[in-house]
């Protein structure tokens, strides 16, 4: 199968695209000089005007995970554009080039950003996008559905968690580099529950998701399936890091009485909180198991992060 991998240049496309390598013929869309191979490479600024002609020559498939992320940009009308027509360009190309399958990298972001101690999320649940980001993604997300009803195009839509591994951008690189550089952390009597997945997993269900017929047309909340407290998940980051790590007690009302003196509740939540995904229709309907666990994730961390 010939695929096409947009943002095969940042932290998961580039993990992706090696993982695909292995089986399949990639294209790789990127930034230049951070994709090396010219046989195999596609530059195309995302917008409602590009032109994709030359990258979708005899492609099969597209993994669309190119996007502008919420920490990049505070114009809802440049997130609008890459995000949202950007995606739709692309997905109306890919249907008169005749590919026959759109893998769309959306967020867990479109459900919200916690689950107040109500039941997992689901592909069930109400959407609740908290950002423009995630409002940028659930759109985009909608129109594609919707050229999947009016042509021969089929759509699957994946909502990931926070992906963790080495490189990873973002939350995760915040908090592998406190662990890094901080041997005590209040984290002793934290007992929430946040579903996480690691790049290798999300790698792995997005190439189930490119040939598996029952994938057509579906959409997946997608985790390790294993839920871990922020306790938990700074323990197995500092296994990973090779570091010792000690754990004090510092009670909840504490975190968010901090969270309201300094205005940054929300961040205080993103470790304290809860945020559950339910994973059992990649489960049951793709037969799908993570084949790697967090500690084989993390165990190819460096102390250079």
């Amino acid at each position: 199968m010939k695929i096409l991998v947009t943002g095969s240049s940042g932290f998961i496309g580039n993990i992706l695209s090696q993982y695909l390598e292995h089986k399949h013929s990639i294209i790789r869309h990127g930034r230049q000089g951070v994709i090396a191979s010219a046989d195999n490479l596609c530059r195309v600024n995302i917008n409602n005007n590009s032109n994709w002609e030359q990258c979708l020559q005899n492609v099969n498939a597209i993994v669309h995970l190119a996007a502008v992320a919420h920490n990049k940009s505070n114009d809802p009308d440049y997130i609008n554009e890459v995000n949202v027509k950007g995606t739709i360009n692309l997905a109306q190309q890919a249907v008169k080039m005749g590919v026959k399958r759109f893998v769309f990298i959306s967020s867990i972001g479109v459900l919200g950003n916690d689950t107040n101690n109500a039941k997992p999320f689901d592909e069930h649940s109400n959407v609740l996008p908290h950002s423009e980001y995630a409002q940028s993604k659930l759109d985009a997300e909608n129109a594609l559905l919707k050229i999947a009803e009016e042509t021969d195009l089929e759509v699957i839509i994946i909502r990931p968690v926070l992906v963790y591994g080495k490189g990873a951008p973002g939350n995760f690189d915040k908090l592998a580099s406190l662990v890094n550089k901080v041997p005590i952390l209040p984290f002793a009597l934290c007992d929430n529950k946040r579903s996480f997945i690691s790049v290798d997993n999300l790698a792995d269900f997005i190439s189930v998701c490119l040939e598996h017929p029952k994938a057509k047309n579906e959409v997946f909340c997608i985790s390790d399936g294993v839920d871990v407290s922020i306790k938990e998940f700074t323990n197995e980051i500092a296994k990973g890091l090779h570091t010792g790590l000690l754990q004090v007690p510092i009670p909840n009302y504490i975190f968010n009485l901090i969270g309201k003196i300094t205005s940054r509740k929300a961040q205080i939540d993103q470790l304290i909180g809860d945020l559950q995904v339910n994973t059992n229709k990649a489960k049951t309907l793709l037969d799908w198991t993570p084949p790697f666990t967090m500690a084989d994730t993390l165990s190819r961390l460096t102390r250079k992060i």
